[in-house]
């Protein structure tokens, strides 16, 4: 029997999943959650744990759960990256057949890894996908933000207004695809950018 614990702040969610995984004979849902702070203390073989939900930080709580399978609709590579490097042992999307979740638990209980072919597959893409370029000014510009100084400092630096700062900073973000500076500073690093 394959004890699981459940994270995911959709109470339907939660409660479908356990109907569905408990229809195998040997999977059972031992307690479920809203957030990681919610979570009741058991020992489960597995937990499946969404990734967008109220509290602390999903991610951050990975390495005290044990064996994991994520199981959400996030499908950035990036994404799936730091749930692998933080120790998790399965990647589900929320739209795969409910085959390929149960797949996932059996292989980490086992301590296997499983993903989702399409997950694989994204994650491969984004290997083969050639970093992106900046110019000498957007690689300084983004030196700049790694030592956290603001749009003004940065303006200051450079000799620029803090708009036309503002500027570079929002074409280096629109460039690696980040949504803030820590997440641009930590793609910079991942493609050895900076």
């Amino acid at each position: 029997m394959i004890l699981l614990r459940l994270i995911d702040d959709h109470p339907v969610v939660r409660q479908g999943l356990k109907a569905a995984l408990e229809s195998e004979p040997d999977l059972q849902v031992i307690s479920e959650a809203a957030s990681l702070s919610g979570l009741p203390p058991t020992q489960a073989d597995v937990t499946i744990l969404d990734l967008e939900m109220e509290g602390p930080e999903p991610l951050a709580g990975i390495a005290s759960l044990g064996a994991v399978v994520i199981f959400s609709a996030h499908s950035e590579p990036e994404k799936i990256s730091q749930a692998l490097e933080r120790g998790a042992l399965g990647y589900v999307l929320k739209g795969a057949p409910l085959e390929e979740l149960i797949a996932a638990i059996r292989a980490a209980s086992r301590g296997e890894t499983y993903l989702q072919a399409r997950v694989a597959g994204l994650l491969a893409q984004a290997l083969r996908a050639p970093a992106p370029r900046l110019s000498p000014r957007q690689t300084e510009i983004l030196r700049l933000l790694a030592d956290g100084l603001s749009n003004k400092e940065i303006g200051v630096h450079l000799g620029v207004t803090e708009r036309t700062a503002k500027f570079h900073v929002n074409a280096i973000f629109n460039r690696l695809g980040a949504d803030n500076r820590a997440q641009a500073v930590a793609l910079a690093g991942r493609l050895g950018l900076i």
